[in-house]
C-alpha cells in the first residue's frame, strides 16, 4: 500500500488491460487475413470474438469475489464460451446444393475464441504460436489457387 493507495489492485488493472490488447491485436491478425480473403466474418468479427473470450475469462476466473469462487464452478463461463461460438461458427457455414462453404472462417472463429481464452488465463506463447500456425495455414489456401491460376 502507498499512502493509502493499493499498488497492487493497479498493476492487477494493468495487466487485464495489456491482456485485452493483445487479444485485440491476435484476433485482429487472422481477422485481416479473413478481411483480405473477402470472407463473411473479417477483421471487426475476429476482433470481437478474441476480446469477448478473453474478457469472460478474466471475469470468470480473476473477478469472482474469492468467497464466491469457492462455491462455484469457473470453467461454466469457458465452457459457455466455446458454446457460444460454435453457435457463432455454424451460422458462418452455408451449404447448397452440395457445395459447403464457411467451414474455416467456422474454424478460425473456434481457434480465436482459444486464443481469447488462453490469453485471458495470461498465458501469450501458446497463443502466439497458435496465430502463426492458424495464418500461416489460412494463406496455405491462397497459395494453393495462386499456383492453380498460373497453370490455367
Amino acid at each position: 500500500m502507498l499512502d493509502g493507495i493499493d499498488v497492487s489492485y493497479f498493476i492487477n488493472q494493468a495487466e487485464f488491460v495489456l491482456r485485452i490488447f493483445i487479444a485485440v491485436i491476435l484476433g485482429a491478425i487472422i481477422g485481416y487475413e479473413r478481411e483480405i480473403s473477402h470472407k463473411p466474418a473479417g477483421l471487426r468479427t475476429h476482433i470481437f470474438v478474441c476480446m469477448g473470450a478473453c474478457l469472460f475469462t478474466i471475469t470468470s476466473f480473476y473477478l469472482i469475489p474469492e468467497d464466491i469462487a469457492g462455491s462455484a464452478d469457473v470453467t461454466r463461463i469457458a465452457a459457455g464460451v466455446v458454446a457460444g461460438i460454435s453457435f457463432i461458427g455454424a451460422g458462418s457455414i452455408i451449404a447448397l446444393r452440395g457445395d459447403v462453404k464457411g467451414l474455416t472462417t467456422a474454424a478460425s472463429l473456434w481457434v480465436i475464441a482459444a486464443v481469447g481464452l488462453m490469453i485471458g488465463l495470461g498465458n501469450y506463447l501458446l497463443p502466439i504460436i497458435a496465430i502463426i500456425i492458424a495464418y500461416v495455414t489460412l494463406r496455405l489456401d491462397r497459395v494453393e489457387k495462386e499456383k492453380i491460376n498460373r497453370k490455367h
